[in-house]
């Protein structure tokens, strides 16, 4: 333990002096947080038009929205979707910390010496992964909870707010963020572990994000709901995809190539 909690230290001391992966930190979860406060009070204080319901009659099919004003549907809607930018930050922060956790120490020549200590390849890979998850994690929570204060002061009633509030998405941040984040950042170490260039690695581990514009891209066109039955399936399937990641991570971190054969 003593071990895993020197390299989880380190990691993020490295963090903190790598004005890259900091600005990052930083500037996404202020763009994603502040995009749907923003769409927030412009749907409170913005005029509701006819044209606007009806270009969104296929998303407002959704029963939630069946006994609501305009107002409130219209507001509930938008700030509903733009909440899915809660659920893109955990994949954004957390690959670029962990594309550059193996790759940036091959580059200072720091690996090599760390793989030659006693610690196992599953323990490496926990401490660089948990160091890599917890900030995304934390910073999503922090950014969740800012957006939640937000709408109970602009919200336009209390039924809208409490569909912001509701359990569902409070479970959705304690589950599903959690596991989109152990997701990018296996495919981040994976990704690092086998390329010798930062940004090759981190341009190849943002990849894990394009599967998940797919579905935010389908609930805004009103193709997927935004439900309890849909997000179960989603941590179902984030749940499995993240085992067989986690295998495959240790199945393909080579500790002998690096120190052998790694340039």
């Amino acid at each position: 333990m003593r071990e895993i909690r020197t390299i989880i230290r380190k990691e993020w001391e490295d963090t903190l002096h790598n004005k890259l992966i900091l600005s990052m930190l930083i500037l996404v979860p202020v763009l994603m947080t502040a995009i749907p406060i923003g769409m927030l009070i412009a749907a409170k204080y913005g005029p509701v038009k006819a044209s606007d319901m009806q270009e969104m009659s296929r998303m407002l099919a959704n029963p939630i929205y069946a006994s609501m004003s305009p107002q409130e549907a219209f507001q509930s809607l938008m700030s509903s979707q733009m909440m899915m930018l809660f659920l893109m930050m955990p994949l954004i922060l957390p690959v670029t910390i962990a594309a550059y956790s193996i790759v940036g120490e091959k580059l200072t020549r720091s690996l090599e010496p760390l793989l030659a200590t006693p610690i196992t390849t599953m323990q490496l890979l926990l401490a660089k992964s948990y160091a890599s998850a917890a900030p995304a994690v934390g910073l999503t929570w922090v950014c969740f909870a800012i957006f939640l204060v937000c709408a109970r002061i602009f919200a336009v009633s209390d039924r809208v707010f409490a569909l912001f509030a509701n359990p569902m998405w409070l479970i959705v941040m304690l589950l599903l963020v959690p596991l989109l984040t152990i997701m990018a950042v296996m495919v981040g170490i994976i990704v690092s572990s086998r390329v010798n260039d930062p940004r090759a690695a981190e341009q190849l581990g943002a990849l894990v994000v394009i599967p998940f514009m797919g579905f935010f891209f389908a609930v805004l066109g009103g193709l997927i709901f935004l439900n309890a039955t849909t997000f179960a399936i989603a941590t179902l399937v984030v749940a499995i995809l993240d085992v067989g990641l986690v295998y495959l991570g240790v199945g393909l971190f080579q500790r002998e190539t690096i120190l052998t054969r790694w340039k």
